[in-house]
């Protein structure tokens, strides 16, 4: 059974703004754009009876979409870095999110995710890349950020047993449904509006 894992897709402009981070960093070994994405909730190899309660479960989330940006990069690894990240501006809607997922997967039976929720693009994995030259790297593109897009959906991923980085393949898409502005529900306006047609 392959690796599932629950993400939110990085959408083309932002993935090309990602894209222009390759490159300038000896040993490193660059996500392809099409990779791109940010882990909600690693789920792992389960059986396929499991697999199809995850789905089952993850289909029933009613939440609201909502607007994400990226913000930063960063590496994983302090004394020695083994990845190169850009960060994700903190969305309440975003971790409200992942919150039930985490807790569809516990409900379900399978062990708490050990590692704290720190929303993240994976943008290359480190090999042999020195100390020095992530800082150097890092240093240069510190004030990297992109526009808000929009985060109309999230997905159920599969991954084949590999070192991390993909290919990737949508098992399955789980829409989020459109979020209404306050100001339309608030005093006379509370009235539903007359069809145009």
């Amino acid at each position: 059974m392959p690796r599932l894992f629950t993400a939110l897709e990085i959408p083309r402009n932002a993935a090309l703004s990602l894209s222009l981070l390759r490159g300038g960093l000896p040993g490193a070994r660059w996500i392809d754009v099409e990779n791109y994405h940010i882990t909600l909730r690693f789920i792992g190899d389960v059986d396929g009876r499991t697999a199809d309660e995850i789905v089952d479960r993850l289909d029933r989330i009613d939440r609201p979409e909502f607007l994400l940006s990226l913000s930063g990069i960063g590496s994983f690894g302090s004394k020695k870095p083994h990845s190169i990240w850009a960060g994700v501006s903190p969305a309440p809607e975003m971790y409200a999110l992942q919150a039930e997922i985490e807790r569809i997967c516990q409900r379900i039976g399978l062990p708490p995710d050990p590692r704290k929720f720190s929303p993240h693009v994976t943008l290359a994995r480190l090999k042999s890349s020195r100390v020095d030259d992530v800082v150097h790297y890092l240093s240069g593109r510190g004030d990297f950020h992109t526009g808000p897009f929009l985060v109309s959906r999230f997905v159920l991923l599969s991954s084949k047993e590999s070192v991390g980085g993909g290919p990737y393949l949508t098992e399955e898409v789980f829409p989020l449904h459109e979020a209404h502005s306050v100001a339309s529900f608030s005093g006379r306006d509370s009235q539903p509006a007359k069809s145009m047609f």
